[in-house]
């Protein structure tokens, strides 16, 4: 009798302990904040709620990332995932490429190389020509065609940190990510490229109508530090 009344509260506690894990509320706004995933986990994460359905055939996304993770390892930077597609994936690859996936093979870009020093990156695509492009510091890289025709489905859900391989599952510690996302916006449509120039020097620029950073709503999951950014 006496053991099970000191194992109960522990068990309780623990009960406590994981539930404020796994537990999350919907939050508002990330104004001059900064997201911080201090190391790798396989539970660690930042779910994005869209202003509008993510049914695309067009989008830009930027944000800004600093990581140490070294080149060999492989790092998500954006998820869009339904119930059966990676709709739109965005990775550093293990050979320092960064790569953009659209429910199969994706394509890669030979960029400078992400570092320990926050990098503003923007991704570009629309349907009717597939062409795409990557944006580093306001520069764009060449266009590389890729699934014209494609549309992206609606009804997924968005995460940063970490790739879940099914709908809200199967993280894997070794691809998530480590270190500061901040200034995460998406357009549904191309910005040219003196707003995607704007945009990088910190300018003011078109509200984003999938998600704008100031007014965003996202939930927080795990060991994820919301600090402001100084």
């Amino acid at each position: 009798m006496g053991v099970n009344s000191v194992r109960f509260p522990v068990l309780l506690l623990g009960v406590i302990f994981v539930s404020s894990l796994i537990s999350s509320e919907t939050q508002v706004g990330l104004a001059d904040k900064v997201l911080v995933f201090p190391y790798e986990t396989d539970f660690s994460f930042v779910t994005l709620i869209p202003l509008k359905e993510m049914g695309l055939r067009a989008f830009t996304l930027c944000l800004r990332v600093a990581t140490e993770l070294p080149e060999e390892r492989q790092i998500i930077l954006f998820a869009y995932r339904t119930a059966d597609y990676d709709e739109l994936n965005v990775w550093r690859e293990k050979d320092g490429r960064i790569s953009f996936y659209m429910s199969g093979d994706g394509t890669f870009f030979n960029l400078p190389p992400l570092t320990t020093f926050r990098t503003s990156l923007c991704l570009t695509w629309e349907s009717r020509t597939g062409l795409t492009a990557f944006w580093v510091e306001g520069k764009r890289s060449t266009y590389q065609v890729y699934k014209p025709g494609h549309s992206i489905r609606p009804k997924g859900t968005i995460i940063l940190g970490q790739d879940p391989d099914k709908h809200l599952g199967g993280l894997e510690a070794v691809q998530s990510f480590v270190g500061e996302l901040a200034d995460v916006n998406m357009w549904d449509f191309v910005l040219s490229r003196s707003i995607i120039q704007a945009w990088h020097y910190g300018h003011k620029v078109p509200k984003g109508n999938i998600f704008d950073w100031a007014t965003i709503e996202y939930e927080l999951n795990g060991n994820v530090m919301v600090v402001d950014d100084d």
